[in-house]
């Protein structure tokens, strides 16, 4: 028997997660020093640029919006928004490109480097790769038919990375409703947050290792007996095997529109057919009380999606500590720290 919300047992849980979550947060979805016109009389044109570029790169390949979306959450996720995600391996420090929730998941890299070479040529040592990326995940969703959003601007970025955070702080696709929950709070992101902004994956690709476990569990059970879900459920065993092999191979996370922003992501999730566990788990789950109704709600109506995914895209943006705020810098080369 499911748990009911208003349990007694339920309720004394979730708020010693939540209270749990909330004394060890370092990082916060505040509102930093950041402002709208902070390139205004420096930088005039780095909007210009990294638009120019980002139409370039999406016209070329449609999947540089989800990769460009994706390296920007990957990076605010761990010590904040400040480019720690960009930083290569070297002698003195360990990146965060190989831990495991990253290494096979992330691209873009070259994107950013082709942005900052040219902000570098109009304005050197002006523009964060902190910035460039931030303002490119902005760009990235217009232009696949997503909302506009201002984004405020002056981060710097950090002079380290943090491997093991990499590993621990990103939600990752196997797992339950609670646990993705409090990944979220600990990063000052409320459950309303985590409901928008898992609706980026109406763009992209995800791999096999990350949905063999969903395909051949409980998606018939989510998804019921009917001939178009099985179908696409057949589609997906062909592409990612039982028993091992093809782990590389991918498939859209939204299968009906994978390279335009819109809500048809959450109608696979009415449906049972969310690819990935911790999609499903947001409308299927014994917990899914509050995330099931925002299911439905930005299912039926985009416009809301829109709205909210453009107000949490700015709280995450906003996500800095003091460290990586107050001692970064302007990085020349967005892999390596400044010598």
């Amino acid at each position: 028997m499911a748990p009911s919300f208003h349990s007694r047992p339920f309720l004394l849980c979730f708020a010693l997660l939540c209270l749990s979550v909330l004394s060890m947060r370092s990082l916060v979805a505040s509102e930093p020093y950041l402002t709208l016109d902070y390139y205004a009389s420096s930088c005039p044109s780095v909007l210009e640029i990294v638009r120019k570029e980002m139409e370039c790169a999406v016209l070329s390949d449609p999947r540089n919006a989800a990769f460009i979306l994706r390296l920007h959450f990957h990076d605010c996720f761990v010590q904040g928004c400040d480019g720690s995600v960009l930083l290569d391996d070297t002698i003195t420090l360990q990146g965060e490109k190989k831990a495991s929730t990253n290494i096979h998941s992330l691209g873009g890299f070259r994107l950013i480097d082709r942005i900052k070479n040219m902000l570098e040529s109009e304005c050197p040592g002006i523009v964060s790769c902190a910035d460039i990326l931030t303002v490119a995940a902005r760009d990235a969703v217009i232009l696949v038919g997503g909302p506009y959003w201002d984004v405020p601007l002056g981060r710097k970025d950090s002079t380290t990375a943090n491997y093991d955070l990499a590993n621990t702080n990103l939600p990752t696709a196997g797992e339950g409703l609670l646990t993705i929950i409090s990944k979220f709070l600990y990063q000052g992101l409320s459950v309303t947050d985590m409901v928008a902004l898992s609706g980026a994956h109406t763009i992209g690709m995800a791999r096999c290792e990350n949905f063999r476990e969903r395909i051949y569990g409980d998606f018939k059970l989510t998804s019921g007996n009917n001939p178009v879900s099985n179908t696409y459920l057949s589609n997906l065993k062909s592409i990612c095997p039982a028993n091992g092999g093809g782990e590389d191979n991918t498939a859209g996370m939204d299968y009906v529109t994978p390279n335009d922003f819109d809500n048809s992501f959450y109608h696979l999730l009415l449906k049972g057919e969310g690819l990935l566990n911790s999609d499903q788990e947001l409308y299927s789950s014994a917990f899914s009380f509050k995330t099931k109704e925002l299911v439905k709600k930005y299912a039926a109506d985009s416009l809301a999606f829109f709205q909210q995914f453009s107000d949490s895209m700015v709280k995450l943006g906003n996500i800095t500590n003091a460290d990586s705020f107050n001692a970064g810098e302007v990085r020349k080369n967005c892999r390596f720290v400044n010598t």
